[in-house]
């Protein structure tokens, strides 16, 4: 799993990680779970478009997830943000089902682009993954401090000035970038899971937000390394093993969370643990 071919797996699987666990921190502190689900379905409409014309199906689908992100940030606006979501992808899958009508035959890098493929990453596909990632990287850098506010009290983010509506379209825009990088890696059907099982997990075992990212990073990193070896061992998608590894993730997060919410305080004096109340 080690050979010469395998190396731009690894590299093109810790960078996809690494955002996952940033962006998908903040998915989860906006409960946006179905946007994350949404963008990267839609935006394999504009692979399959891509593929059909003949041009990068990286262009394809960055081209359509920035484009449902923001219908979907619009529309959101002016209904409610899951008929919004749900909308945005239903156009974007008829848009798909219509490109993949026009060919005879799925071609072997639409399907990675639905399931993974952990042996089809390129060295060509190094750069601009690495470009996508360090935007999303500087964008989460640039808007932490808002974001993060507007994520956990929007009230008190608009008496300080931020504006929601523009801060769910900029991280809508994010989420689109972070997705048009993560498709070749997890695929199209399971990307959610990387961005939203670390993430929740995290949430679960820290309510401190900088050590809830960092450890959301750790656990996308180790699920990814993990997924790759146990897809390269075994030649199952690798978008399965990551779908499977979130899952366990979040139920790990979530059973930790209730053990230490019923153990005995031990941190508290013993004279304080027995005074009434």
């Amino acid at each position: 799993m080690f050979a010469a071919f395998m190396i731009n797996t690894w590299i093109v699987a810790t960078m996809v990680a690494v955002v996952a666990g940033v962006v998908g921190f903040f998915v989860v502190m906006r409960g946006s779970a179905f946007v994350a689900d949404a963008v990267p379905q839609g935006a394999f409409a504009g692979a399959a478009g891509a593929s059909l014309i003949g041009v990068s199906t990286l262009v394809g689908l960055s081209v359509f997830a920035l484009a449902g992100a923001l219908g979907i940030g619009w529309l959101g606006r002016r209904g409610r943000h899951d008929v919004a979501t749900a909308l945005t992808l239903v156009l974007m899958l008829g848009l798909g089902a219509l490109f993949l009508s026009f060919t005879s035959q799925y071609s072997a890098e639409i399907f990675a682009l639905l399931f993974g493929e952990i042996l089809g990453i390129s060295s060509a596909a190094i750069l601009p993954v690495a470009l996508l990632g360090l935007v999303c990287i500087a964008a989460i850098t640039v808007m932490y401090r808002p974001l993060l506010l507007s994520s956990l009290a929007p009230e008190s983010g608009e008496a300080r000035g931020v504006r929601a509506g523009r801060m769910e379209l900029l991280f809508l825009v994010v989420v689109a970038i972070a997705t048009s990088m993560t498709l070749p890696v997890v695929g199209a059907l399971l990307i959610f899971s990387l961005m939203i099982g670390p993430p929740a997990a995290a949430r679960a075992l820290t309510s401190s937000p900088q050590r809830a990212m960092a450890l959301s990073v750790v656990i996308a990193l180790a699920l990814a390394w993990v997924a790759i070896a146990a897809s390269y061992e075994t030649n199952w998608p690798v978008g399965f093993f990551v779908g499977v590894g979130g899952a366990v993730c979040y139920a790990g997060g979530r059973g930790w969370a209730a053990w230490s919410a019923r153990r005995p305080d031990a941190s508290r004096p013993a004279a304080s643990r027995s005074a009434p109340a």
